[in-house]
């Protein structure tokens, strides 16, 4: 290989100045979104709360309170976790303002303010700021995108039922409403629990870049994370229609990638009601990450075959 011939490929390698300075804004501007939130949408949902009884509405102004100081911290820590209490209170914004409308409480600037917040939290550069946070300096999280079967139906469902159950009993309770809020307060609490952690896993599902190879961490569709050594990877693609490839997308949207080896790895998949999984063995694996162009750039500044 000549020698300017290895300047390009090395420069192919790294990302562009404007892309990694786009990637260290975009935190930046999800904070100032969040921390204008008070102040775009906050009046509409005061007045949308005025008519209520006093403590329905010092209990619901204290749970804003809290839900915005969440997200401000969430904003600030690069880590998985923040990744998804972000991607739960987003939502609730939105939800809150079409609330206040429904309710005859209009904004074009909350709702404006509240959508756009909401697409800057489920960008793909949020999600990397967010996994990256924990990794270590010589390793590269490429976060996965949701399962296809996910995405239209179970988790807007779950998010709802997680986001009803943590609210409806403090509600109920500060209505006055002892029997149904005390219920609720039992049943809905721990039921959020359960679904905000089952959300969670979507913000742990990622491909990583180590020194020593590839590793596959999916907790939704693999037992224990799997590592692909450098010396047995051939190629790193984008996937082809009909190939025998091991499908690991589980039908999420985006273009899938190929991972060839040069020979058969065994992988633990998770099966529903079997706690030791059902192993495979395939030379092809298929993944589906939320920004494929940066997986390629890592692959090849880290000297992986690209096709």
């Amino acid at each position: 290989m000549g020698a300017a011939e290895a300047r390009g490929t090395a420069a192919r390698g790294r990302r562009s100045p404007d892309a990694g300075s786009l990637s260290r804004l975009v935190p930046w501007l999800v904070r100032a979104l969040w921390a204008a939130l008070p102040f775009t949408v906050g009046p509409v949902l005061a007045d949308a709360l005025d008519g209520a009884s006093g403590p329905v509405r010092l209990l619901a102004s204290a749970g804003l309170w809290a839900g915005w100081a969440a997200g401000m911290v969430a904003a600030a820590v690069a880590h998985p976790v923040a990744l998804t209490a972000l991607r739960v209170l987003a939502p609730a914004v939105v939800a809150a303002v079409i609330a206040a409308a429904a309710g005859g409480h209009r904004s074009a600037l909350a709702a404006g303010w509240g959508v756009v917040t909401l697409a800057w939290v489920f960008s793909p550069a949020v999600g990397a700021h967010c996994v990256n946070g924990p990794a270590y300096p010589n390793e590269r999280r490429h976060l996965l995108r949701a399962p296809g079967a996910l995405l239209f139906g179970p988790l807007p469902l779950a998010w709802a039922l997680a986001l009803a159950g943590a609210c409806a009993g403090p509600l109920l309770l500060a209505a006055r409403q002892w029997v149904g809020g005390a219920a609720a307060l039992v049943v809905g609490v721990p039921l959020a629990v359960v679904l905000v952690r089952s959300i969670n896993n979507l913000s742990r599902r990622w491909v990583v870049f180590v020194p020593a190879g590839v590793v596959l961490h999916d907790p939704l569709t693999l037992v224990d994370p799997v590592l692909f050594v450098n010396r047995k990877i051939t190629a790193l693609q984008p996937a082809t229609v009909g190939g025998e490839s091991l499908d690991l997308t589980q039908g999420a949207p985006g273009l899938a990638l190929e991972l060839t080896l040069a020979d058969e790895a065994s992988l633990t998949l998770m099966k529903p009601g079997r706690r030791q999984g059902n192993t495979e063995s395939t030379a092809r694996v298929l993944f589906t990450p939320t920004r494929p162009g940066s997986v390629i750039d890592d692959a090849r500044a880290r000297r992986i075959r690209v096709g």
